[in-house]
């Protein structure tokens, strides 16, 4: 494990990080708590305070959700032409590049991961994001139709479709890559013409309250974007009930995104989930093992293994197995661990200690259970977050760490006979979100692909993302799709119309 290195940060982020006492967004004013708390934003590498933030109220919730109302009914926000939403999403898209750096070094220091990762990945796919969604703005339309009304045949009707936005959206977000989930809540709902309240996870809010000020300097009305900071009881709970959100989109756990589920259909709220995953990495006969395992090895510990899409189980034809789970576990032991600020490091710390615990405790579990234990296995270093890169192998389909979600640097390896048994498997969790499979036999491919239950299926890579593919999950890894088109459909209302002549 490297040395913790004193970081070098920009002039800008030095500059965001001396604040200390940041504020949230409401109504396009920088402001407390109304209760004056606040939050501990801590260094997950060395355990440091970082800063605090407003720690809001139901009350903060209800203020934002106003501001936001009020900016979608204002003239300013409701009338504005598509071309002028087009503009102004472009331009936060090229002062998301332009603050490329700065925003890669906060998502490091807040959340842990590595900032060249941070700049080449979340934050280009942001700013790729937005300007994916500012060319749907002015594509948004509908239909006309030529009805047949059987009981009045003497009539004439002209029959069309036209899309609305839904009004005001609750956005909330997850801590694994918090600048790009914010981006894959704000593109669609403001290029649809919706208003947002946004809810950045506890533990990373700051590079949203830094794309906040972005929105403001990009020219966005006042109350179009409110960034509300807090933990979930007090401010995503308020959020996800709140009679005035017309529209809900969650990311994060499958336990809490079911709450969020049954809260909203009290108030028939729509809503979309993105939620956990135990995504299969599946490895057929004719692939080169060193090929597996250097897929494996991405797969699984990309951002430390917090992906929703995370490549967590591992089967190999029994052929190849011993091969690829020997060269994975190399490259688990090749991996520098350390600050996300430092370029050499391969491997940053979890997000906290509280997903410390949990990562490690799924571990022990694993031996209990029978796994064997071929890298990693614990804890790195007593000070900051940090998980060895772990495989566990000679593990039954039915133990914990198959079945449930770890969320970190934790891959489990079984081998299998065929396809048949390996769909068979792949299906076998609650979870459907992603799968890859490694293979230059296309023919096998091609029939595996229909077998496999899950909204994305990579073939020779894993964890590869585009603006205008659909993503999302079947089975309890949600419902709706961020992302392409797709995305779209759920910030906007159809309305049918029927005219007689």
């Amino acid at each position: 494990m490297n040395a913790p290195q004193q970081p070098v940060l920009t002039a800008a982020t030095t500059e965001f990080m001396a604040r200390h006492n940041h504020r949230m967004l409401i109504g396009g004013q920088w402001v407390a708590s109304s209760n004056g708390q606040t939050l501990e934003v801590l260094n997950p590498a060395d355990e440091s305070l970082l800063a605090t933030v407003p720690a809001a109220t139901e009350a903060d919730v209800d203020r934002a959700v106003q501001a936001a109302r009020q900016a979608f009914e204002a003239p300013g926000w409701a009338k504005m032409r598509p071309d002028q939403r087009q503009r102004l999403l472009l331009r936060l898209a090229d002062l998301i590049e332009a603050n490329a750096r700065t925003l890669a070094e906060i998502e490091s220091l807040d959340n842990g991961k590595s900032v060249a990762i941070a700049e080449a990945v979340d934050v280009a796919l942001s700013a790729s994001y937005f300007r994916y969604m500012a060319g749907w703005s002015t594509k948004i339309e509908g239909s006309t139709l030529d009805v047949s009304i059987p009981f009045a045949p003497q009539n004439e009707f002209v029959g069309y479709t036209r899309k609305e936005p839904v009004g005001v959206v609750g956005a909330i977000v997850a801590w694994n890559f918090p600048l790009l989930l914010a981006s894959w809540k704000l593109a669609p709902a403001l290029a649809t013409g919706c208003t947002v309240v946004l809810k950045p996870a506890e533990q990373t809010p700051l590079s949203a309250l830094y794309l906040a000020e972005l929105v403001l300097q990009a020219g966005f009305p006042e109350g179009v974007v409110n960034v509300v900071t807090g933990d979930g009881p007090s401010v995503g709970a308020p959020l996800t009930r709140h009679p005035g959100v017309n529209k809900l989109t969650f990311t994060g756990s499958t336990e809490v995104g079911k709450l969020i589920g049954k809260a909203a259909m009290d108030n028939m709220t729509r809503i979309t989930l993105e939620l956990g995953g135990k995504s299969p990495v599946i490895v057929l006969e004719d692939c080169d093992p060193a090929v597996a395992a250097g897929g494996a090895a991405q797969a699984i510990y990309f951002n430390q293994g917090q992906v929703c899409c995370a490549g967590s189980r591992l089967y190999v034809h029994k052929k190849n197995y011993d091969r690829v789970v020997a060269d994975l576990a190399d490259h688990a032991n090749a991996l520098t661990i350390g600050h996300g600020m430092d370029p050499s490091v391969q491997l940053g710390p979890l997000v906290s200690r509280e997903q410390l615990d949990r990562v490690c405790g799924y571990i022990d579990i694993g031996r209990q259970q029978g796994a064997e234990v071929v890298a990693g296995g614990g804890r790195a270093g007593d000070k900051g977050y940090f998980v060895k890169p772990t495989v566990l192998a000679k593990v039954d389909q039915k133990a914990r760490v198959v079945q449930e979600e770890i969320f970190g640097p934790v891959v489990v390896a079984m081998p299998y006979d065929d396809l048949e048994q390996v769909a068979a498997w792949a299906n076998d969790t609650p979870f459907g979100l992603g799968a890859s499979i490694w293979s230059n036999d296309l023919s096998r491919v091609h029939r595996l692909i229909p077998k496999i239950k899950s909204g994305t299926v990579w073939v020779n890579c894993h964890n590869m993302l585009d603006p205008a593919l659909p993503f999302g999950g079947y089975k309890q890894s949600g419902f709706g799709k961020e992302m392409g088109r797709a995305a779209l459909d759920a910030y906007l209302e159809q309305k049918s119309v029927l005219m007689m002549v």
